[in-house]
């Protein structure tokens, strides 16, 4: 079985996150989706609006994904790698170059974003709508 594993904070889900979880599925068989903890955001200085359980339910009901795990911490890739049995880490090609270093451990993928849509416009598009 090839496993896969992406990260995201996965708030406000729209089609350009199912496509994201679309792609990273048909690199492999079982797909592990990793999601931003709570504390993890506020590490971040990041603020979603789905709490991590809500996040994390909302991803578990996606046909795509087999799994979600908490992120806790930046340093934790490695250690999700080896422990889940990862052999390919996908992310979206704003963070190219940027987890490299795990090619040590399994085949590293940035996928293209999909255009038009990302939950930072969003967040602006209804600021913009209530002013």
């Amino acid at each position: 079985m090839k496993k896969v594993i992406t990260y995201g904070t996965f708030d406000l889900l729209h089609w350009g996150h199912i496509n994201l979880l679309k792609r990273a599925k048909d690199l492999g068989d079982y797909l592990i989706v990793a999601i931003s903890s709570d504390q993890f955001n506020a590490i971040k200085e990041k603020e979603a609006y789905h709490s991590f359980e809500n996040r994390k339910m909302i991803l578990e009901a996606i046909r795509y994904v087999d799994e979600v795990i908490a992120e806790d911490n930046w340093e934790q890739k490695v250690e999700d790698v080896q422990k889940h049995g990862i052999d390919v880490f996908v992310m979206g090609d704003d963070w190219d170059g940027k987890f490299d270093f795990l090619t040590e451990y399994c085949d590293v993928v940035y996928l293209p974003r999909t255009e038009g849509i990302s939950t930072t416009k969003i967040k602006t598009e209804l600021f913009e709508a209530n002013q």
